[in-house]
């Protein structure tokens, strides 16, 4: 499901047809702007089109109001030995066309990724843990976040 198929809002319907008869270059906030629930639960690929998972969770930094990390679901069958992973959201990127996330990492470097299972998530304050993170993606922290 994608977050079109989500979207019990209408936000992201609207004219495929401009007025004047061309095609419509805005249909509701997206993809600019987007509503996190319609992005919980779509996919992510990588650019060799190889299936990484799905977004199960959208980690918000409460003081800053920003989005810190999406919590990356890898592996498994129907929830069993499924690994979780904090992806900077700096490190994903939105593909309208085929309507998922796009993470440039291949399989093989997602399964060496630094992980966790649901029963025992990290301390993503921690700015140890989220410098790790960071460097193991490639992303930065928000140049204003104090933590790191």
């Amino acid at each position: 499901m994608n977050y079109e198929d989500r979207d019990t809002y209408g936000m992201y319907k609207g004219p495929v047809v401009a007025s004047d008869g061309e095609p419509a270059t805005h249909r509701g906030p997206g993809p600019e702007l987007m509503g996190a629930n319609t992005l919980v639960g779509n996919d992510v690929y990588n650019q060799l089109d190889e299936d990484l998972g799905d977004i199960k969770e959208i980690m918000l930094d409460m003081r800053t109001g920003r989005v810190s990390y999406a919590v990356l679901s890898f592996g498994g069958f129907l929830g069993l030995g499924e690994k979780l992973f904090a992806v900077p959201w700096a490190a994903l990127t939105l593909d309208t066309v085929n309507k998922r996330f796009t993470l440039n990492v291949n399989k093989d470097q997602l399964e060496t990724a630094p992980g966790f299972d649901k029963d025992d998530w990290p301390d993503m304050s921690d700015p140890t843990w989220a410098s790790g993170i960071h460097a193991y993606y490639g992303t930065q922290p928000h140049v204003d976040d104090t933590r790191l």
